[in-house]
């Protein structure tokens, strides 16, 4: 399926947003996460299942001031 990861349409077989992470090489501990605008805590990554056209924002925090 198609999703925009960050901006950019990506194709992934990840069924949910922790497979998702994993697959791309993210820090799942050190990475906030939101889908479709919605904040996704941690805890819920594994049961937040990713569908064709999602949006998915990853960021991660910055220090500084």
């Amino acid at each position: 399926m198609q999703v925009d990861l960050n901006g950019a349409r990506i194709e992934t077989d990840a069924a949910c947003l922790a497979t998702l992470l994993e697959d791309r090489g993210f820090d799942p501990a050190s990475v906030a996460t939101a889908v479709n605008g919605n904040f996704v805590p941690r805890p819920m990554r594994a049961q937040t299942a990713l569908a064709e056209g999602d949006k998915i924002e990853v960021v991660s925090p910055m220090q500084g001031g």
